[in-house]
């Protein structure tokens, strides 16, 4: 078996250690920051967003979808399989993935917010990050794996076999990837006054979302998507304004008690990047990077193959 560092605390790195080390690799996660931003900051849903190509993020989604059903017994792991509603713009209009979610139906008019076109009902899970982060973290060190703040400089690790790279958005400079843009994401964490489901709107303007995902006394507000900018500090005129979007959804949200707010960077690219890179007298690299908004959707598919692609260097 191989020595491996996994480069990147977030949802792909924490679960690509995770199945490396079921696996029997000696695992090291090194991190600037333990866990990834950007995945506190995700919703969470399952649901690709922001992510190609479709025939294998269909896969990879298929496989993540059942992993997250199988944690969702656990209050642990941060993750519960929720109902909602997701607006469309026509009636009838289904993703791609609908196959994938048998209870994906029409939603009727008096489930839709006023002025709505048209919009989908269906149960997936959702997840706390804050949480789900955590328990990820603790069941890579309870299988052996070390975790460490440090910021590589250069893929060529010494001391590993082979070096996993989930760095997201930084594999802009990590990996000379310029395919790699920045996707910002800020969110609102209010105290939740009685929500139970998810709400998933359309683009008003420009960058601006709208949705909301329950987390028991906690609901996650968002959003935005703008693309290319890479700001971490949470905007307090973009608060307020995703504080107005979902209060005029659903007026049990005006006025609720703001707990935090958290910005990610959600590393976007026109394809995700999965494959074994060899460069003559280097260190092996698998590179596991843009994921877009597909993050926790795609996780547990890519870190399955990123397992066969460290065991195909043996």
């Amino acid at each position: 078996m191989s020595t491996v560092l996994v480069a990147g605390a977030g949802v792909v790195g924490l679960t690509s250690a995770i199945r490396l080390l079921e696996a029997g690799h000696d695992v090291r996660v090194v991190a600037r920051d333990i866990p990834g931003l950007t995945s506190r900051a995700a919703g969470a849903s399952w649901g690709p967003y922001l992510v190609g190509p479709w025939a294998a993020v269909r896969r990879w989604s298929a496989v993540s979808l059942e992993v997250l059903h199988s944690l969702a017994g656990d209050p642990a792991t941060g993750v519960a399989v929720t109902s909602g509603v997701e607006l469309t713009e026509h009636p009838g209009e289904l993703p791609p993935w609908a196959d994938l979610v048998p209870n994906v139906r029409e939603a009727r008019p008096d489930e839709l917010p006023p002025g709505a076109p048209a919009g989908l009902r269906y149960t997936v899970p959702i997840v706390d990050m804050a949480v789900h982060l955590e328990w990820l973290l603790s069941r890579v060190r309870e299988l052996g794996g070390t975790v460490e703040h440090g910021e590589l400089t250069a893929l060529a690790e010494a001391g590993a076999d082979v070096v996993v790279n989930c760095t997201g958005t930084g594999s802009a400079a990590l990996a000379a990837d310029p395919a790699v843009v920045p996707v910002r994401g800020q969110v609102v964490v209010a105290q939740n006054p009685g929500i139970t489901e998810f709400f998933i709107g359309g683009k008003h303007s420009g960058s601006d979302l709208t949705y909301w995902f329950p987390h028991g006394d906690r609901v996650l507000l968002g959003g935005t998507s703008q693309a290319g900018a890479a700001s971490w500090d949470p905007d307090p005129a973009t608060a307020e304004a995703i504080l107005a979007r979902v209060a005029s959804v659903e007026p049990r949200l005006a006025g609720v008690r703001v707990l935090e707010h958290r910005v990610g960077l959600r590393p976007s690219r026109p394809d995700v990047r999965l494959e074994l890179e060899r460069r003559p007298g280097a260190t092996p690299v698998v590179h596991s990077y843009g994921h877009g908004g597909g993050g926790v959707t795609l996780s547990w598919g890519c870190a399955a193959d990123v397992v066969t692609l460290v065991g195909s260097l043996a």
